[in-house]
């Protein structure tokens, strides 16, 4: 059954005026339209892909947020970091791990929480009490470095590190780095009878 009727409609793919003989026609001719539903089509797979590319990247951050223990490798994912940080964290105690095997580490999901919590305020001002004072000494009291090597008749890496290991102060006057008397003094003291028993 044909129509009578006339009507000016604007086709929606090429956006030309043209006479259609029905009110539910879309498209001016059968180009347009099957031009309009190849970008339908299309439009369809780009939006299923996208879909799936979301679905894949955020799939693996919600199944670790499920999980009650996680391996070192899921905290890195979950904090968006290396796995050598994760392993630092640990190391350090900022986050508590057990290590059930050689290679099976195992951290509580509300151990993360918990360093997202507020804790204490950190101050930026330092504390008074562990800045240790400086002591003024007399050069006259103090040997230089290559005096107290020859007193302590050791090598100079070994003088370095006997003094790092007991916190010795050093102090530079001109081109020459002095330690106290007393103190070298008294460490020699202490090696000696402790070599001596």
């Amino acid at each position: 059954m044909s129509s009578n009727i006339k009507v000016q409609r604007i086709c929606q793919h090429c956006g030309q005026e043209f006479t259609a003989r029905t009110t539910v026609t879309q498209y001016c001719g059968d180009s347009c339209a099957k031009k309009a539903y190849k970008a339908r089509q299309r439009s369809a797979k780009i939006s299923t892909s996208n879909d799936e590319t979301k679905r894949f990247v955020s799939g693996p951050i919600e199944i670790i947020k499920t999980k009650e223990f996680l391996t070192v490798r899921d905290v890195a994912t979950l904090l968006n970091c290396s796995l050598r940080t994760a392993y630092r964290l640990i190391e350090t105690g900022n986050i508590n791990a057990v290590n059930l095997a050689q290679r099976k580490t195992l951290v509580r999901r509300s151990d993360i929480d918990k360093l997202f919590e507020p804790s204490r305020p950190v101050s930026t001002a330092p504390d008074t009490e562990s800045i240790p004072e400086t002591v003024n000494y007399e050069t006259a009291n103090c040997y230089t470095i290559s005096e107290a090597i020859t007193r302590c008749g050791i090598s100079e890496s070994a003088f370095r590190s006997l003094l790092n290991r007991h916190n010795i102060p050093k102090f530079q006057k001109g081109r020459s780095v002095y330690v106290p008397k007393t103190i070298i003094e008294s460490l020699l003291i202490n090696l000696q009878s402790t070599q001596g028993k």
